[in-house]
């Protein structure tokens, strides 16, 4: 047994050292290092088909050291992968290749997600491993059954995604969740003792986890670890004790191994030492066939499990549902604070759209992100679908990235906007990985007055508008709070952001129409002449402001009119005559949003001014704040005098 997986092992450890050399660039010892761990991992224990990716209940692996990426795309290659080849391989690190220098998530591939920023794999797993076990409930276990392993290492567990993470999977008792520390005591800048000197053992305990320990070299070991994972009543970690750059005689065991190749000379040892005979990307024919036959075992047992689930389109229902929801509020209308319109929606979307999952970092009262409908996912309990996230933002973003690319699931999440700079990373990767992800961010200005201005998002708005791929709704009122939800919802390949405010905002939109106006990205609110001098850009609350200078600046004889602007992303997309028709049919323009102004100058030109503020906000009601910082009519209207004449 030994001598077939050690093959089999150095099969791994070959290509990824020998890819790395060709690229003159990568992390070969991790590979090295872990060769042996996923070897066992891949021959006796994990459920995958590499004729079919995309299978449902298939076990997930998530390398959360994407640094370490040639392990994985060595994987991918030898045990069938359609998505990787030989020559892929050779091209690791070059542009345009599959191999990218830290995986990249792309659908039916086998690279199950991004990973790269350390930790965020973890956040994954925790995701995938919660989906696994509320489609069990609701398909049963004979449909679903499959495990989520992930490898994490050293700098994994350092960064603070990874403690909200293992905290949150050791309290809802994730005992289909194995992963399998490479607790190799180096990182870049040396051994961990220069920064760390934590008790992982005690650590993971305190979460609730199980914990191993093996030598990572030792095949028997590592197989009898991972045996006992499976029959645990929550989750596992397995610390596999081993040697960064096995094999090397002189860089093993240190940090020159972990990001460098090693060198055509330090490579040749390591042949003459592990028995390597064979040049550089040659695999023998009988270990690739050995290889080989792993992935075909693996396919044959899958395709004894021939279920794979249909995904469902809602865009109709969720169209139909928007339209009857707009006309009723239309009979009743009520001025409501746009956190208060999205759970208004929410009560209805939750009781239509079973897949949806819903949470919030410990604010579901301020976010009102739980409804009536909403069932509660407790430990060992997940026939819910609501997530309280306790107070861990990026963990959360993280684990919804996971829930959204499992599988049919849609994930909706809240925080306070401020808080956004705790989970951007993860945001990045929402967008990055093209995933329907809903962020339902609060509290969205200086609006939200007494807390202050640790809490008063002034720059948020602009620097998450800066990613791409990120739609940033920030809605005027009730109706277009509706409308962005459906845009959101209907949007499967880009996350979404909804910026809600705190306190009341006025209805904007004031006849019922089919349309959905936001779909545009900016629209036509209110013209007080048929000729126009002036056009005022707003977003959000400070729509209602735009409106009420519009009115007062017509007693002047200065006509304008007032573009709503609930999603700048979107208008971008728009036809270049709508986009001239919106922009530029008036020589001045003004802006006005309770936030940073430089998102805002591309529209305005330069006989333009951007109403917002540029400084940190204050603690007072929230009126005082707008008056303080210029954002009222009069003082706005001075100014706006001044500019026309």
């Amino acid at each position: 047994m030994n001598k077939q997986i050690k093959n089999l092992s150095n099969a791994l450890r070959f290509l990824s050292i020998d890819a790395v050399e060709k690229a003159n660039s990568g992390h070969p010892g991790m590979p090295m290092g872990m060769a042996d761990v996923v070897t066992v991992l891949f021959k006796y224990f994990l459920k995958f088909d590499p004729n079919n990716p995309s299978w449902i209940n298939r076990d997930r692996f998530v390398l959360s050291a994407g640094h370490g990426s040639m392990l994985l795309y060595s994987l991918l290659y030898l045990t069938g992968y359609k998505s990787i080849k030989l020559k892929d391989i050779k091209t690791f690190r070059q542009l345009n290749s599959i191999c990218a220098g830290h995986p990249e998530y792309i659908p039916n591939s086998g690279i199950e997600t991004t990973t790269g920023p350390l930790g965020q794999g973890i956040a994954n797993s925790i995701g995938f491993a919660i989906s696994e076990e509320i489609l069990k409930k609701k398909l049963g276990k004979k449909k679903i059954n499959h495990k989520t392993y992930v490898l994490a290492g050293d700098g994994c567990l350092m960064e603070g995604i990874s403690h909200e993470a293992l905290s949150l999977a050791g309290h809802l008792k994730l005992k289909n969740l194995i992963l399998l520390f490479d607790d190799n005591k180096i990182s870049i800048d040396g051994p961990t003792n220069l920064a760390v000197s934590d008790d992982h053992k005690k650590r993971f305990n305190s979460y609730g986890w199980n914990y191993l320990q093996v030598n990572g070299h030792n095949f028997r070991q590592i197989y009898k670890a991972i045996k006992k994972a499976q029959s645990a009543n929550k989750p596992t970690c397995i610390s596999c004790k081993t040697i960064i750059g096995y094999g090397s005689p002189n860089k093993s065991n240190t940090s020159s191994v972990h990001g460098s190749p090693l060198g055509k000379d330090e490579t040749n040892l390591v042949r003459k030492k592990l028995g390597w005979e064979f040049k550089p990307f040659e695999i023998p024919k009988n270990i690739l066939g050995e290889w080989r036959n792993i992935g075909n075992i693996a396919s044959k047992k899958a395709k004894k499990q021939k279920f794979n689930l249909k995904k469902n389109n809602y865009s109709k229902k969720i169209s139909k549902i928007i339209k009857i929801e707009k006309e009723k509020f239309f009979k009743n209308p009520e001025n409501i604070a746009t956190r208060k319109s999205s759970e208004k929606i929410l009560n209805i979307l939750t009781s239509s759209i079973k897949e949806l999952i819903g949470g919030s970092a410990d604010l579901a009262g301020s976010n009102n992100t739980k409804t009536k409908n909403h069932k509660i996912i407790k430990p060992g309990e997940f026939d819910g679908n609501y997530i309280h996230y306790g107070v861990r933002e990026h963990a959360m973003c993280g684990t919804m990235n996971g829930i959204a690319m499992h599988a049919n699931l849609i994930p909706y999440g809240g925080t306070f906007l401020i808080f956004s700079d705790y989970c951007k990373p993860s945001i990045r990767l929402s967008a990055f990985m093209k995933q329907r992800v809903i962020f339902v961010m609060t509290h969205d200005s200086i609006g939200l007055g007494e807390d202050g201005p640790t809490h008063q998002p002034v720059e948020q708005l602009t620097g998450l508008r800066a990613i791409p791929n990120l739609n940033v709704f920030r809605p005027a009122d009730t109706i277009e709070t509706f409308e962005c939800w459906e845009l959101a919802l209907k949007n499967n390949k880009t996350p979404s952001i909804l910026a809600l405010t705190r306190q009341k905002t006025n209805l904007v939109n004031n006849k019922f129409s089919n349309e959905n106006k936001c779909s545009k990205g900016a629209y036509e609110i209110l013209r007080s002449n048929n000729i126009v001098k002036l056009t005022i850009f707003a977003s959000g609350s400070e729509v209602n402001l735009a409106k009420d200078i519009s009115h007062k600046l017509a007693t002047q004889n200065i006509y304008s009119k007032v573009i709503s602007v609930p999603c700048q992303e979107i208008f971008e997309k728009q036809s270049s005559k709508y986009k001239e028709k919106i922009m530029n049919e008036t020589k001045y323009k003004v802006s006005i949003e309770a936030g940073s102004t430089d998102c805002w100058k591309k529209y305005i030109g330069q006989h333009g001014i951007s109403f917002g503020l540029n400084d940190f906000g204050k603690s007072a009601p929230y009126k005082d704040v707008y008056k303080h910082f210029g954002l009222t009519p009069d003082k706005i209207i001075k100014k706006i005098i001044k500019l026309i004449k």
